[in-house]
This record gives structure tokens, sequence and C-alpha cells, in this order.
């Protein structure tokens, strides 16, 4: 029998003993080592041979993440382990950290319980490592940290012993005051890393060995041999006394939860239904015997069973043949096959209790973070993501031929990355895809073309633009075309509490109902009247019925709505998203005869005052801005701070350590394209940089008209800014 299937064998059996269960995923920054770290608890379980792990990088199985280097997207998979007698097995996402995936990392926190953190020795916490513990910490999931790449300390920075603690120190307080900062006030100070705890673990995952409190009492290592041996060069000796494998299992076994432990402090933050419930309770308890309650965390799509939903089994156990709702779509589906992944492969099992990280097929229109249960239950939290798309490209089939394919290809790939958004624009034929920046869109590019074997010609990267009001509007008259109804609306900043929350992902929109959304509301900073008064939300703005006794409007409300969103959607400037905009219904005359107020009359009076009254308080576009972090020698300080301030950057922080600098500015993401060759140019190749989302700011006075008037031009529309003019004679 070939192995994988022994190891299923193994698993199936394991998946039962919900007490010898770890859910856990490895996160860090990029570069710093999980997928390489990765591969050592591969060989452990048999998969791959020992001399190949670190050089293999089995869980980087796309083509794109061999070539580059990096990893692109989680990938899953469970192995089943023997420790200190018992056998245990470990549900294990490897996740990206490059910022562009980001969303990837968000999406796998909901399945875990644990992280392993890994940092590099050298560089310490950087931007990313902060985003991935905050993501983990928000979901309450625990973490332990491995210090990686410790023979760079010795080897290149030429630390001597103190030197070397003195950086453990550092790195361990870093990671400490994240928690402290971020973490829940029931386990800021439970969850602190220690040395002594045994939840720090020491090592390099290229030379497979590590150590830890725990391992240097058994194999009667120090601090001192350890590092004597590096500096000799000695790894095997190091590997034979206390390889990585077994050192970072038995910290992930004595101290992340197993989900009997995990889910009573889980589920109460990510799913808001009665706890008291018969579903709350099995949830709480982990109970394979309740009721089904599933959530997905991302969506794979397999050649062969079409769309497979990943995810985590908070209760029940799914088998072939299962009924699940689907709660966004209010419909039931069957689940064809059950099955666990094992790196690339999906390999089918019986069935799947729960506290399991599971792989569903069979059910149509899926996506990530929906809901699945047997019988109706209140859906999770929604899965918010941190950073927006902020570069875009459009797209189009080099054969028209092609067209329906290459449509049908990029809705899939926005359904297995719930980060990338694709508008199809019928008027033009052209697609647009909008990534976290130049590599995602890269990668899309490559997927369509190579993967899927689509021609395409896509555009230069675009920046995506918002626009905003710096000023309350007036109450502007709107009239349908046929003269019979009429609309008064205005215009007002939002609060800046309100968009704050709205920023954080604190304002749930699809799940808020009633008195909770007034609730959530008020807290955020809107005043209760209008809280109680919201009639819809899009994109941050939010549309508010400030009318008294308007008869009819209830009749013809969703066409309101919807001429608030089209409106919302493309702004009068320069068609652009507008964010952080109460739109304010204070009259209306509609006529009595439905005939009368259709679509083509009622729309036209919303968006035309709406557009004026925008105009009036001012509207302006606004950009979005990246933190920039780069580290490089102390000699080419000056070139670098010279690069990004031609590019409209703004220089943040200045910090020496030793022969390197660190640097931390902010730039605007129409600035950075080309930024990577010209920063190796003017380092000769030795800067290392990283940036991250950094929300929208105003652009300047003084590129406002330009910008406005070239993307325009780009949309086909006349280069001049309309006045509120074009919109109410």
């Amino acid at each position: 029998m070939a192995r994988k299937e022994v190891v299923v064998e193994e698993v199936a059996k394991l998946m039962n003993n919900t007490k010898n269960i770890r859910d856990i995923a490895i996160v860090a920054h990029v570069d710093h080592g999980k997928t390489t770290l990765s591969d050592s608890l591969l060989a452990r379980a048999g998969l791959i041979s020992k001399e190949l792990a670190g050089e293999q990088r089995v869980l980087d199985y796309d083509e794109q993440e061999q070539a580059r280097g990096i990893t692109i997207k989680s990938a899953n998979i469970s192995l089943g382990f023997t420790y200190g007698g018992e056998d245990y097995l470990i549900n294990m996402i490897d996740t990206p950290g490059h910022v562009d995936f980001g969303g990837h990392v968000t999406r796998a926190m909901r399945a875990v319980d644990g992280i392993i953190l890994v940092v590099d020795a050298v560089e310490g916490v950087m931007p990313q490592t902060e985003t991935v513990l905050r993501q983990a910490l928000k979901e309450k999931v625990r973490p332990v940290l491995f210090i990686n790449k410790v023979d760079r300390l010795i080897n290149e920075l030429k630390l001597d012993f103190n030197g070397m603690q003195q950086k453990f120190v550092k790195i361990i307080t870093g990671v400490n005051k994240l928690i402290r900062q971020y973490g829940a006030p029931e386990i800021r100070d439970k969850w602190q890393l220690k040395v002594e705890d045994g939840n720090v673990a020491f090592g390099t995952a290229f030379y497979k060995w590590a150590i830890s409190y725990y391992s240097m009492k058994k194999h009667k290592i120090t601090f001192k041999d350890l590092y004597d041996q590096c500096k000799a060069g000695e790894h095997k000796i190091l590997q034979k006394k206390a390889p990585i494998d077994e050192v970072i299992l038995e910290m992930v076994v004595r101290h992340l939860p197993n989900p009997l432990e995990a889910q009573p402090m889980r589920i109460p933050t990510i799913w808001h239904g009665d706890l008291e419930s018969d579903i709350g309770r099995s949830m709480m308890k982990c109970d394979p015997k309740g009721r089904v309650a599933f959530m997905v965390t991302a969506i794979a799509v397999d050649p062969h069973a079409g769309e497979v939903a990943v995810g985590r089994l908070f209760s029940g156990t799914i088998r072939k043949g299962t009924e699940l709702v689907l709660a966004s779509q209010y419909k039931t589906e069957k689940i064809q096959q059950v099955g666990v992944y094992m790196g690339p492969d999906r390999l089918p099992v019986d069935e799947v209790p729960a506290g399991n990280i599971v792989a569903i097929s069979g059910l149509q229109n899926i996506y990530a973070g929906e809901t699945l249960s047997e019988g109706e239950i209140e859906a999770f939290e929604q899965i918010k993501h941190y950073s927006e798309p902020v570069v875009t490209k459009s797209v189009e089939a080099k054969n028209p031929q092609d067209l329906m394919k290459l449509i049908e290809v990029l809705r899939k790939l926005s359904k297995e990355d719930p980060t990338l958004k694709v508008e199809i624009n019928q008027d033009t034929g052209e697609h647009l895809i909008s990534g976290m920046g130049e590599l995602h869109l890269e990668i899309i590019e490559y997927k369509v073309q190579k993967e899927k074997g689509i021609p395409i010609v896509t555009s230069p990267p675009i920046v995506v633009y918002r626009e905003a009001i710096s000023k309350p509007g007036p109450e502007v008259e709107g009239k349908s075309p046929n003269k019979h109804n009429k609309f008064k609306v205005k215009v007002e900043p939002m609060e800046e509490s309100v968009k704050k929350a709205f920023d954080e992902g604190k304002i749930d929109v699809k799940h808020l109902k009633g008195k909770e959304r007034v609730n959530v509301f008020v807290e955020a900073g809107l005043p209760r009247d209008e809280a109680k008064k919201i009639m819809a939300i899009y994109e941050k703005n939010i549309l508010i019925d400030a009318t008294k006794g308007v008869q009819y409007l209830e009749d013809i409300k969703e066409l309101v709505i919807q001429a608030f969103k089209e409106a919302m959607k493309e702004g009068p400037l320069a068609k652009e998203h507008v964010s952080g905009v109460k739109v304010k219904l204070t009259d209306a005359t509609i006529h009595v005869d439905p005939a009368h107020r259709g679509p083509a009359q009622i729309i036209p009076a919303i968006k035309r005052p709406t557009y004026a009254s925008l105009l009036y308080a001012d509207c302006y576009l606004m950009e979005p801005k990246q933190n920039l972090y780069v580290s490089c020698p102390a000699d080419y300080m000056s070139p670098v701070i010279t690069e990004i301030q031609s590019r409209r950057g703004q220089v943040l922080e200045v910090n020496q350590e030793g022969e390197a600098i660190q640097l931390k500015a902010k730039v605007p993401v129409s600035e950075m394209f080309g930024f990577a060759n010209s920063i190796r140019s003017a380092t000769q190749g030795r800067a290392v940089w990283y940036y991250e989302y950094a929300g929208y700011e105003k652009l300047p006075n003084d590129l406002q008209e330009k910008t406005i008037r070239s993307i325009r031009k780009r949309k086909g529309e006349p280069e001049q800014r309309p006045t509120v003019k074009t919109f109410i004679g």
C-alpha cells in the first residue's frame, strides 16, 4: 500500500480522539522559514525523506511557488505523530508570509486553534509578523514561538554568546508586547511566552535542529554548547541531539490547545448565536454527536470534483450524503465526498468528526466564509480582511472565442481567493481584476495564461482611488424625468469613529440586524436617531431615511437603495467608489400610480441630487498608501531616502542597529510601480524591503485635477470635471 494511503488510514483512526488533536498553522513574515520548517514535520510523518527536508519545500507545490521561492497560498496537511507513547493528529496549514497573500492567513486563522509563529533571528519581529499575530489573537488562536536561522547570528552577524542571548530576549519581549497589546484581557497574561515555560524554541529549520527548555534539560544541552557547535558548523551533532521535528512537536502538544479546550473560548468570539441552544452547546463541547456546524475557510478548484470547500468542523460528524444548509443562500445540498488534504492531494475518508479540518465536495456556488449546517443555524461571523485591493488591471482575451472561458476562470479564481476582486463591464467588454499589489496580479495573470491556457492582454497596473467629501453638502432636490416624483437629498461626512469601525471590521454588514445593528453603530459614534433610520449600507457609506410621513416610500424602497448603491459605486468626480459618506433622504413626493414610479424614474431622481450634493460638499480624491519598510547597510541610507522622497514618500522612522539601518516610510501606491528595480540599483542589491496596506489618504491638491482628468479619460468620460449643473439644471 502506498505511504499516503497508509497515512490516511492512520489519520482516519486518530480523528476520533479529540483530546489528542491539534489544529495548527505555521505563520511568519515572508522568507522567515515556515515551509522549510513544515518539511521536517512531513519527514517525521514519513511522507518525505529526512535528508530532503528543508530543501524540498513540499507544501510549496504550486509551480509559481517553487519558481519564486515563496508561499502563495495556504496548504493543508493532516499528519499522525506518536509522542510520549500517545498518538496525536496534527492538522496543519502552511500559510504565506508575503503581504499580497495575507488574505490566506486571515482565512486560515478561523480553522485553527494554535499557531507556530516563526521569526528570523536576524530580522526579528517584522511588520507582517505583527499582522499575522494580531489576526491570530483576534480569533483567540494561541501562539508558540520558534526563533529560526540562529546560525546567522553567529556566522553572519558575528555576535558573541551574550549578543546572541540579548537578541533572543529582544525578540521574545517584542512578541510578548504584541500579545499584551492585541490579546483579549483574559489571555494577555496567560499567553505570555517564556523560555522556562517551554513555549519558545530556537534553532535552524534548514539544518533541522532546534532546542527548547525541555530538550535542553532532556539532552543536557546548554546555550553555550549551542553557540560553540553552531560556530564550529557542527550542525549534524545538534541535529542528532535535538531534531527539530521532536522539539517543535513537543512544544505543539504541550502548549497548544486541543479542540475540547479551544472551542469554549473561541466559539463566543466567532459565533454570535445563543450559546445555550442545542447547537451552541454542541459547538462549545466539540460534540461529534451534535448537528453539523462547519465554516468554509478556503475554496480549492479540483478539475474533476469541481469546487472543494475546505474548513473547520466545530460540531457533528460529516459523512458522504450528509445534507447541509448553505446559510447565505437558504438552500440545502448533499455532500458527495469527504476527504483530507495531504499537500496537493485530497484523499477520501468515510467520515470526519468535530474538531478536524476537512475538505468536502459536491456543493454548488460556495465561497470562503460560508456557514454550512444540518438545519438552519446562526451564521458564523464573517472573516474580515484587513487590507483592500489597491491595484487594478484590465484583462481581455486575445481570442474572442475564449471570452466565456475567461469569465469562468476569473470567477473561479475570485472564489479561491476572496481578496481578488473581479468586475465584468458588459458595456466595454473588458474585465477588471483588483488585487493587493503587483505580485498578486502577476500570479493571477500567470494562472490564467499558463495553468488555464487562455492567452490574455493586460493593461499596465492602475491604482484604485476613492472619492470622499470634506464638509456637509446642502439639501438638493431631484425630479424624475416625468416630473411626477421629487426627492430631497443631502450628504454629510461620516464620523471619524464610525469610519474607523468600518476599517477595523467591527461593523459586520451581512449579519447585523435590528437592535444589534443600531447598538453597534451607536457604540461606533453614530447618533442614535440616525442609527435607527439606516436604510442601507454599501462600501463604507450609509443611507439614512430622514423623511417623516412620506406616502408610498416603502413601495419604492428597493429602487431608492439601488440608486444609492449606484451613486456610491461610481462617484461624480471620476467614477471611483465613494467612501465615508452619509446620504440622507430628507423629503419625497411620490406619485400614487406605480406606472409613474418605475426604475427609469426613481433611480435618476435620487442619483442626480446625491451627485450634486457631493460636489457642493467639496468632493475630492483619496489615494491608497502603503507603509514601506527598508533595511540595508548604513552606507546606502542616503540613496534609499532619496528614492523614497522622489516617489512622494514620507520617511517616518530611521533606526540603526550595528551596520544596518531600518527605515519606515509612508508611500503612495501610485508611485511604487518599478520600485523593486530602482531600489536594487540604488543599493547594489543590498536592500530588503516589504510593505503593508496603510489605508486611504487625501491626494495632494496640486495632483487632484490632473488625476481626475486622466481617470475620466481612461474611462471614456469627458475630461472636464463635472459641475453641479451637470446633474441638476
